[in-house]
């Protein structure tokens, strides 16, 4: 684990909520210089503690308004490897965690409309190692920051 201080969670928290906030920003709300700030990040990102910078994308105004989660079982002989093939080779899905207990994966699905999720369920029941899916449409959503 991370040896890190109260001031490290501030930056944290503002690069969670704006990864495109300026060192200076950030030494001005926690009272530290510039490089001091850069210095700490710079640590944190070496830690890898930070692993990376992203933007936040509005799917709908995309065309990509529908987001469902579907739980996916495999035939007892599937391995890890398998699991994450099958859902990698879907541009559709944003995500795949695998889970312990049942189902064995939880899939994170973006799709245009309903028959292009049913589309894409289809495929991913296709692949011959899928014994049964169950999925969930996404009708609001809430993120922690």
């Amino acid at each position: 684990m991370a040896d890190i201080d109260r001031i490290d969670e501030q930056l944290l928290r503002m690069l969670v909520e704006d990864g495109r906030r300026t060192f200076s920003d950030m030494a001005q709300e926690v009272g530290l210089s510039v490089g001091a700030v850069k210095r700490r990040v710079d640590r944190l990102r070496e830690t890898g503690v930070i692993t990376g910078f992203s933007a936040q994308v509005d799917h709908a105004k995309l065309g990509w308004p529908v987001e469902a989660f579907t739980e996916v079982r495999y035939t007892g002989s599937t391995q890890v490897s398998e699991i994450v093939a099958t859902a990698a080779g879907l541009p559709e899905v944003q995500a795949l965690y695998t889970i312990a207990g049942d189902p064995d994966a939880l899939v994170q699905i973006r799709v245009r409309d309903v028959t292009h999720l049913q589309d894409v369920i289809d495929r991913l029941r296709k692949t011959g190692q899928v014994t049964g899916t169950k999925t969930l449409m996404v009708v609001g959503r809430w993120v922690r920051n």
